[in-house]
């Protein structure tokens, strides 16, 4: 670990120490909900993904992909 990432890791554990037991579910939300956010690829990765998904064949009929969604 480097010595920024350390010093980091430890004022986010002293944050997570320091915040009422009843919070931390909703802290733990907002984590992983920021770990999405940044994991997330760019628009043009996606559609790229898309592409080349849709070119090999790898689709589905619209039908099934709205089945379950109410839409109403």
């Amino acid at each position: 670990m480097s010595p920024a990432k350390s010093t980091c890791a430890k004022e986010l554990y002293r944050e997570i120490e320091n915040t009422p037991e009843e919070y931390l579910p909703a802290l733990l939300e907002i984590v992983r909900g920021f770990r999405h956010g940044i994991s997330l690829k760019t628009a043009d990765e996606s559609f790229h993904q898309g592409m080349q998904e849709a070119l090999q064949g790898n689709i589905l009929p619209v039908e099934k992909l709205w089945k379950g969604i109410d839409a109403g």
